[in-house]
């Protein structure tokens, strides 16, 4: 049974093949708007680089770059098969090929499907890789001199500057580090020399943060040092008053942020697969019918187009019988003939066995 069968005439072809040509060039333009936007959110990952420690997120925009530039080739191929749709000479150079542009149309609608599936999946990666660099980069913020980490104090100022956060998960996360570098302190100051005599490791800690910890929308001038102690500053309780530093933590932020534009990309690329769906179904359609029509020798007369020869079931059954032969495809049958070779060797060698057995034993 033919699937969704449709009646063409000449004119509805022709309506058809303007339709689907103003439709592919609308594809092309949201490949291109898909391959911007996965340039634009690789370009986002690889910022913030130095404070994640896994790879893994990078899937989504390489996803959406490889899909765009493939949606950019396959709906320009689309525009060029609808201008030779009417041309009895011209199309029929386009039948075999067609068949491969909508295995690879298809495939990239379940690849932007996938896209939409990954931004919201991959949300434990994202905050797993940050939890990790960003206790890395806290971590190494004091070592300005050692190769390869000499700027992790600017990125982590400029991150904590640029998203009004502080620390991994709050500002208590700096009194953890000794974020202040040895090449600045006085150790023949008292309270340096205790501050590292009261630790079990050696280190120089503080409960103070850096100053891009400050939040600049606060009254109060910036209170970096000595946070917990309600005596070092006039007029202040600890437990009580609300800091004037930024209260969210940088790993709520980053995910926050990044989270925010891979859902958004979630309407567009659905609006996307929609799009491409519309043009597959169109270019199907037009293909049967201007087949159907030359098939009856008659370009200009009335003609059926349709998605599928045959019903779900029975297409399905004829693309596993397709599969089951390409498997064997190459195996020896073993219900071949032997040849002749091989007969006269079983055949001597059967007689030896009848002739052994013939003999009597001495």
């Amino acid at each position: 049974m033919v699937l969704l069968k449709m009646k063409f005439t000449q004119q509805r072809r022709v309506r058809l093949a303007q339709g689907l040509w103003l439709l592919s060039w609308l594809a092309v333009m949201c490949g291109t708007f898909v391959f911007c936007l996965g340039v634009y959110l690789k370009t986002e990952l690889l910022r913030r680089d130095e404070v994640m420690d896994n790879a893994e997120i990078h899937v989504v925009p390489n996803i959406l770059m490889m899909v765009g530039l493939a949606s950019i080739g396959t709906n320009w191929v689309a525009s060029r098969v609808c201008q030779d749709s009417l041309d009895a000479s011209r199309f029929p150079r386009w039948k075999a090929f067609l068949l491969a542009w909508f295995v690879v149309a298809t495939l990239l609608c379940f690849l932007l499907v996938a896209v939409v599936v990954l931004s919201y999946a991959l949300q434990g990666r994202l905050e797993e890789s940050l939890k990790v660099g960003l206790r890395n980069g806290i971590r190494f913020y004091k070592d300005t001199d050692v190769p390869g980490r000499c700027f992790q104090k600017e990125t982590i100022d400029r991150l904590q500057m640029e998203f009004r956060c502080c620390g991994n998960n709050n500002f208590k996360d700096w009194f953890e580090v000794q974020w202040v570098s040895n090449r600045y302190l006085d150790f023949t100051s008292k309270d340096v020399k205790d501050r590292i005599r009261s630790n079990v490791d050696g280190r120089y800690l503080l409960d103070g943060v850096p100053f891009s910890c400050c939040n600049p929308a606060s009254p109060r001038p910036c209170l970096m040092y000595s946070l917990t102690d309600n005596g070092a500053h006039h007029s202040y309780d600890y437990q009580s008053e609300e800091l004037n530093l930024h209260s969210r933590g940088c790993r709520q932020a980053l995910i926050d942020y990044y989270m925010g534009l891979m859902n958004s990309t979630g309407p567009g690329v659905l609006s996307v697969i929609l799009i491409q769906m519309s043009v597959i179904l169109s270019l199907r359609y037009l293909q049967t019918a201007v087949e159907a029509a030359m098939a009856l020798e008659d370009p200009e007369g009335d003609s059926e187009g349709y998605i599928l020869e045959k019903g779900l079931k029975e297409t399905f059954e004829d693309l596993k019988v397709k599969a089951l032969i390409l498997l064997k495809f190459g195996q020896v049958n073993p219900d071949a003939e032997e040849s002749p070779e091989a007969a006269d060797a079983e055949k001597a060698a059967d007689n030896t066995t009848e002739k052994a057995a013939a003999t009597p034993s001495s």
